[in-house]
C-alpha cells in the first residue's frame, strides 16, 4: 500500500504523449495507483491501442484523447472531453516533436512545428486549464538535458525545452499563490521510439552510458515514478524547479556535450 503522502489515488491527470515512450509510463504509473488518467496521443493508434487493452485487463481508468494539439481543432476537442471535469489535478506534458539537424540547416517550418507542439501547446493548455486547477494540482513539463547546452543537431528542440522551462518558472512564481505547482523534469538518455531519428544513436547512447555513474540509461519507469512523487503531497513544498532523474550523467565539457 503506497503511504497517503506519495498518494495519487482518485486524482485526474492529463498527460499529453501519452501513449509513447515515458509518457506511457507516466499514464500507467498513475492510473495504476488509482488516478483517472486522460492520455493524448495523436498518430499512433496502435500504441494508443496497446494503452487502452492494458487499462481493460488492468480495470485502469485510462480515456484516450485523440487530439492534434498544435491545432485550435485539436485543443477543442482536448477541452470538449474534459468539459464534464470539474477538478484536474495535474497536466503532465510529455508530447514533444523536432528535427535533428545542424542549425544552419534548419528552416522556419522545421522551427514553427517544434515550438508549436513543445512550447506554445503546453502554454496554451495550461491557461485553458486554469479554471479547472485547484489548490494542490501541479503541472509537469518533461524536458531534457539540450535546454540548457549544446547537444549535436538538437539546436531546434533544445531551444523549444529552454523556452518550456522558462514559462514553467514564470508559472511557479503565478501560480504558486493558489497552490498550484509548476516543476520541470529532466531525464538523461532514455532509450524510446525518438532515439530513432537521432544521427549517431548507437554512439551517442554508448558515450552516455560510459559518463554516467549508474552504469545504464534511466528506464521510462524510474522517470513515471518521479512523476507521481511530484504529483502528491509529498512534493508539496516543490515547485519553480528542474528536478533532473539522469542516474548521475557527467557533463564532462561544460556546456557542450561533444560527440568526438
Amino acid at each position: 500500500m503506497v503511504p497517503d503522502i506519495f498518494s495519487v489515488d482518485k486524482k485526474i491527470f492529463l498527460v499529453t504523449g501519452g501513449t509513447r515512450g515515458i509518457g506511457l509510463a507516466v499514464s500507467l504509473q498513475l492510473a495504476r495507483n488509482g488516478a483517472k488518467i486522460f492520455a493524448n496521443f495523436v498518430r499512433n493508434t496502435e500504441s494508443a491501442g496497446m494503452l487502452e487493452k492494458i487499462g481493460k485487463e488492468e480495470h485502469l481508468d485510462i480515456t484516450l484523447v485523440r487530439a492534434d494539439l498544435t491545432s485550435q481543432k485539436g485543443m477543442d476537442v482536448l477541452i470538449a472531453t474534459l468539459d464534464e471535469i470539474k477538478d484536474v489535478h495535474g497536466f503532465i506534458h510529455c508530447a514533444a516533436t523536432g528535427v535533428h539537424k545542424p542549425a544552419v540547416e534548419l528552416s522556419d517550418r522545421h522551427f514553427d512545428w517544434t515550438m508549436a507542439l513543445n512550447t506554445k501547446a503546453f502554454l496554451k493548455i495550461v491557461n485553458l486549464l486554469r479554471p479547472k486547477f485547484c489548490s494542490g494540482s501541479t503541472i509537469i513539463a518533461v524536458s531534457s538535458h539540450g535546454a540548457t547546452r549544446a547537444v549535436p543537431f538538437y539546436t531546434i528542440v533544445g531551444a523549444s525545452k529552454a523556452a518550456l522551462e522558462s514559462i514553467v518558472r514564470h508559472l511557479a512564481a503565478e501560480l504558486g499563490p493558489a497552490g498550484i505547482r509548476a516543476n520541470v523534469l529532466t531525464p538523461g538518455s532514455v532509450l524510446t521510439d525518438a532515439w530513432k531519428t537521432v544521427p549517431d544513436m548507437k554512439k551517442r547512447l554508448k558515450k552516455t552510458i560510459d559518463e554516467t555513474p549508474l552504469g545504464r540509461l534511466v528506464t521510462p519507469e524510474e522517470i513515471a515514478a518521479t512523476v507521481q512523487f511530484l504529483c502528491s503531497n509529498a512534493a508539496s513544498g516543490i515547485t519553480g524547479q528542474s528536478i533532473l532523474v539522469d542516474g548521475g550523467a557527467v557533463e564532462r565539457d561544460g556546456a557542450l556535450d561533444r560527440l568526438g
